[in-house]
């Protein structure tokens, strides 16, 4: 702890019990421990204040990856009814296939077992 060396603390706890006396030191130690309590408490408040904060700006982004998304949805399904037809699909995007993952080669009606090799 603190880089104190077990012979160097004696050498400390022998000089507060010259110093300060036996009488004096018991409650000594015990100002001393409440004070080390004080400011864990304090360093315990602070660092509980700085977490909140941070969890608070998480929950901002997220609330407005939130309501990005929320708009996404409701400009594709209007609340007014106006739904496309089932089975009818938005125009796919130029240069982007309508279904991801696959390419032309897919659509080929002939079985794959016919086709060539590339």
């Amino acid at each position: 702890m603190f880089g104190v060396d077990s012979s160097e603390f004696l050498i400390v706890a022998v000089l507060a019990l010259l110093f300060i006396g036996p009488k004096e030191l018991p409650h000594l130690m015990l100002k001393l421990g409440r004070f080390v309590g004080k400011i864990r408490g304090y360093a315990r408040h602070f660092t509980s204040g700085i977490e909140n904060a941070m969890r608070e700006a998480e929950l901002e982004e997220m609330e407005k990856k939130w309501r990005a998304e929320n708009e996404r949805i409701m400009a594709l399904h209007p609340p007014d009814g106006s739904y496309p037809e089932f089975g009818t699909a938005p125009p796919p995007e130029k240069g982007v296939h309508p279904r991801p993952g696959f390419s032309k080669d897919d659509e080929d009606p002939t079985p794959p077992e016919e086709r060539e090799l590339p």
